[in-house]
């Protein structure tokens, strides 16, 4: 027992039907009317092959698997949004989800336990490998697939390839030392871009690539630190010298810092970083700067968002994935909760403030 919620999938498989997962929710219930997203897909695919001992873990993989099949458009681009009526938008391509698409492919190509979900994932991850982007993020989440796909396939071209192209873009240093974050502001997903540089040096074998990717996330876990939790960048962004606490802030900014500092402490032992995570998954238990729980306890879904007055109540895909996502990251380290004497994980005594789209 670590004291962390155990991650279930219970919401996520309310918020998926036949075609896909649902982006978005009014509270807890789905808005089918919103339609879906390949990003959700994507990050879907990974949290079910992690929790592959899950009751709705095979359906959800299975319908993600063959949602990014469906979305896939050549050339590793996807399709960003299926509208009502089964019809995609007129949405742009996105870098992004193409990314997580990449991350979800990946990582069930290596970690998913039923074998027709592995090799339907690595056949589609194989095509979709040509993809590459400038932006670090994009590269951030499909290089984690890559590493996840070296890892369990170990002479995998294409993974290979994609691994030495994000390695050149995420690990350039900031010419700054006083803001050596390598752009103007923080703005969403941060920790990933030193938790996937990381995850590329050490499939790469780079040691040294690897120390300037953990001294990156050192300067961002103090940044994001006040007192003694952490304060996460919110929606708009924030650049040097930014006020804290600011909002809203989103629970992707705390699985991301979950995700880069677990792979920190995997990568070096060093039980600060177990610390780090631990603090931010903690986050979602009510260690934040309003001291609430981020979390439904009775329908296993994530806030949308933490607001200077209590949250965002809508439990959308998003929100959701990230907060089973951290505490599957919590579970599999054993890592127990750093909380506030007040702070509980008791998220159905929250003040909820839902918004309505």
């Amino acid at each position: 027992m670590t004291g962390f919620p155990q991650p279930s999938l219970r919401h996520l498989g309310r918020m998926t039907d036949e075609v896909g997962m649902v982006e978005h929710a009014c509270l807890g219930i789905p808005r089918l009317d919103l339609g879906y997203c390949t990003d959700d897909a994507g990050r879907g695919l990974a949290v079910a092959s992690d929790l592959g001992s899950d009751p709705d873990a095979y359906r959800l993989a299975a319908v993600s698997v063959r949602f990014l099949a469906r979305a896939y458009d050549g050339g590793g681009q996807f399709r960003l949004r299926l509208g009502p009526g089964c019809r995609w938008t007129d949405d742009p391509p996105s870098d992004d989800a193409a990314g997580r698409a990449l991350l979800g492919l990946g990582t069930a190509a290596a970690t998913a336990p039923w074998p027709e979900i592995r090799a339907e994932a690595l056949d589609l991850f194989g095509l979709a490998a040509a993809f590459r982007s400038g932006h670090p993020r994009a590269m951030g989440y499909a290089v984690l697939g890559a590493a996840e796909v070296a890892r369990a396939h170990h002479e995998h071209v294409g993974a290979r390839r994609l691994i030495a192209d994000a390695l050149d873009l995420l690990s350039h240093p900031a010419g700054d030392p006083g803001w050596p974050w390598p752009e103007p502001h923080l703005t969403y997903a941060n920790a990933l871009i030193p938790g996937a540089c990381l995850a590329a040096a050490s499939a790469a074998g780079r040691p040294d690539l690897a120390g300037s990717a953990l001294s990156l996330l050192d300067w961002l876990v103090a940044e994001e630190t006040r007192a003694d939790r952490f304060s996460f960048t919110p929606v708009g962004g924030r650049g040097p010298g930014g006020p804290k606490p600011a909002f809203d802030q989103q629970p992707i900014e705390a699985a991301s810092m979950v995700s880069a500092c677990a792979r920190a402490f995997r990568y070096t032992g060093a039980a600060a970083w177990a610390e780090a995570a631990s603090r931010a998954a903690s986050w979602f238990l009510g260690r934040n700067d309003v001291g609430i729980a981020m979390f439904d306890p009775c329908t296993g879904g994530g806030f949308d968002g933490l607001r200077p007055d209590g949250v965002n109540g809508n439990q959308g895909a998003e929100s959701t994935l990230a907060f089973v996502a951290a505490m599957t990251q919590m579970h599999k380290l054993g890592l127990a909760p750093i909380l506030d004497g007040q702070a509980a994980c008791d998220g159905g005594r929250a003040v909820v403030r839902a918004s309505r789209r």
